[in-house]
């Protein structure tokens, strides 16, 4: 996993349920460069969705990357079964528990690739320390738990995060209200992974594929002429 690029990671909490491995590879057909996948507890987030099972589902489907995002609490006993699911890179975050430092560590020693999540609430420097264990910070740019939010603008943070990396290969994702009008604002903050669900989603589905695709370069049209703060 090297950072070059903008990478787009649809979310499938915005696909059709009745049918996610042809949305994954309907996606991915599309032009997405990886898979998000939102695991909710009920708990964490007001909301429930896919647990270790789902994701062990999906990983036959993906032949990009499978970004597992965890909003649940606690983290760790999930790890390992995540990891035998399949997953290419396992996000946690820091608001769940008390040893986020520890949970980054079990993440790598897992096999996985470890990211570390902010919620609009907590401020950049809550990863300072974390980043020489971390793949990925992700800045929530909507209160997490459903999908459709309005953006949250998070950009100062994605910037003073952007700051700290400094030349360590470390991506910074960017999850909540990401469309075409959003994705340049974060972008030029210093984001480099668009996560997008309704905006990539909206009005297609696996009867017409080619909407998803007219969808994503729509964002990636967005960008062009944006240049990324590093």
């Amino acid at each position: 996993m090297t950072c070059t690029g903008i990478k787009i990671a649809p979310s499938i909490l915005s696909a059709d349920f009745a049918d996610f491995g042809a949305e994954i590879r309907a996606i991915e057909a599309q032009g997405a460069d990886w898979v998000h996948v939102d695991v909710m507890d009920g708990h964490f987030v007001p909301n429930l969705t896919f647990g270790p099972p789902a994701v062990r589902a999906f990983r036959p489907h993906v032949t990009t990357f499978m970004d597992v995002h965890l909003m649940i609490a606690p983290v760790d006993p999930c790890i390992d079964a995540c990891a035998g699911a399949g997953a290419d890179m396992l996000t946690a975050h820091v608001e769940a528990g008390p040893h986020i430092h520890r949970t980054l560590q079990a993440i790598r020693a897992a096999g996985m690739k470890a990211g570390v999540a902010l919620n609009p609430g907590t401020p950049a420097e809550a990863v300072t320390e974390l980043l020489d264990l971390a793949d990925m910070v992700l800045v929530m740019t909507v209160n997490p738990g459903f999908g459709g939010q309005k953006f949250i603008d998070m950009t100062a943070k994605i910037r003073s995060i952007r700051d700290a990396i400094g030349d360590r290969e470390i991506y910074i994702q960017v999850d909540g209200g990401i469309d075409s009008e959003t994705a340049p604002l974060v972008v030029a903050a210093g984001a480099d992974v668009l996560v997008a669900g309704t905006a990539v989603f909206r009005d297609g589905s696996v009867a017409r594929p080619e909407i998803y695709g007219q969808n994503i370069r729509a964002i990636r049209a967005s960008l062009k002429d944006i240049r990324q703060a590093r």
